[in-house]
């Protein structure tokens, strides 16, 4: 299995705009910043979470807000906005098996159960974290960091 970047990289930039949404406009241009890639990539993403209605999006340098509290969005939620091919499923089986072949002819018999369960497990995984642990977590370190804070 194979989750791109867009996963994490959706993650940081809604723990930064939560974190600086007070104290900065956060923009595509800010958020490139600080994730460290270009602000193209950086909006592409906002897009896609903006679709999945994660965040608002204000036109211009508006900036970009939360639509619902961290706790309430899910990395389920994260992995089907950004992550291309979310909705089908998370194993692709080979596409011939020989049915000559008792190997073959039996493959998808004895696993295509297993790999179901396996991709349920994965989402209800997802769906019991939220970006306000990651959050959290980040705040924390940030005050390790600078307990005077």
């Amino acid at each position: 299995m194979h989750v791109s970047t867009k996963f994490t990289v959706a993650l940081h930039l809604l723990c930064a705009t939560e974190y600086f949404n007070k104290t900065e406009k956060v923009t595509s241009a800010f958020l490139a910043g600080s994730i460290g890639t270009n602000a193209v990539t950086v909006r592409n993403i906002m897009l896609q979470l903006q679709h999945a209605g994660i965040i608002s999006v204000k036109r211009g340098s508006g900036g970009i807000a939360l639509t619902r509290p961290l706790a309430q969005i899910t990395f389920l939620d994260i992995y089907q906005a950004v992550e291309t091919g979310s909705e089908g499923t998370l194993f692709n089986f080979h596409e011939n098996p020989n049915p000559q072949c008792p190997v073959g002819r039996n493959i998808h018999r004895a696993l295509d159960s297993q790999l179901s369960e396996m991709q349920k497990d994965f989402e209800r995984d997802l769906a019991g974290r939220t970006v306000a642990s990651v959050y959290d977590k980040v705040v924390d370190a940030i005050k390790d960091q600078n307990p005077a804070a």
